[in-house]
């Protein structure tokens, strides 16, 4: 029997970054202090030694406090972020929702920027062409799409993004977030679409803040804590370990 390999595997994954430790109130100043070297440092691990396995068609949901290190985590798995330490490899095709407006520009209407955002995740204009009707119907902005998205709400931004990155049907899905904005009927919605992927073998990590809706997604979660992993396993028994360490705080 030929063993199944990891869709998505972080090995030994530390993620340094080097905070300023005085403030400065613009540019010149920055690189004033910079150049005579008035300007301080020091080392802030937003992740430390994080040992990951995602198995093709599993649902991990990454839970944890804010700055406890999960948006930097997907990140990292997305390759927008190359860690200072060990490596994340990915077998299979991405679809980021790690941040609202990423790959788009806020100066061009909604439909100029749902060919620019999907060429940015690799679709094809013909592909855009074939699934335009079905992202406007998915994102219920279709007397919206003329005006620039610089005029859009957050909400709106998000039923762009994610109507075009789930027009496809990705290997993994990066989800940070996506579903904390908008009307609660889109985030149903947006949950339904989710589900259908899943049944299609689609891979997910799924960021969130609210544990119901991570423990009603998720069938495994990761529990980061100050960058580092406090537990992974089974959702059941993650959730209710992080659900009553909250509760004794």
């Amino acid at each position: 029997m030929t063993q199944q390999i990891p869709i998505i595997e972080v090995n030994d994954v530390s993620m340094r970054f080097n905070m300023a430790k005085e403030q400065v109130t613009d540019l010149k100043e920055f690189f004033m202090k910079l150049l005579h070297g008035g300007l301080k440092f020091e080392e802030f691990f937003a992740l430390k030694h994080v040992n990951l396995k995602v198995m093709p068609g599993e649902v991990y949901g990454l839970i944890g406090l804010n700055g406890s290190g999960k948006s930097t985590l997907l990140k990292v798995i997305a390759g927008v972020f190359k860690p200072s330490q060990g490596k994340a490899d990915v077998r299979g095709s991405i679809a980021p929702l790690i941040e609202l407006g990423a790959g788009f520009d806020m100066e061009l209407t909604a439909r100029e920027n749902i060919y620019l955002n999907g060429a940015v995740l690799g679709l094809s204009p013909k592909y855009i062409d074939e699934r335009f009707e079905d992202i406007v119907e998915f994102s219920e902005l279709r007397n919206f799409l003329d005006v620039p998205m610089k005029n859009y709400s957050s909400g709106m931004v998000a039923r762009i993004a994610f109507a075009i990155a789930t027009c496809t049907k990705p290997d993994i899905l990066l989800a940070d977030e996506i579903l904390a904005v908008g009307d609660f009927l889109f985030q149903e919605k947006c949950e339904r679409r989710m589900k259908d992927l899943m049944s299609g073998g689609t891979t997910v990590i799924f960021v969130s803040h609210d544990i119901k809706q991570i423990e009603r997604i998720c069938t495994k979660a990761i529990w980061l804590e100050k960058g580092v992993v406090k537990m992974d396993g089974e959702i059941t028994a993650v959730c209710e370990e992080y659900k009553k360490t909250r509760r004794e705080e």
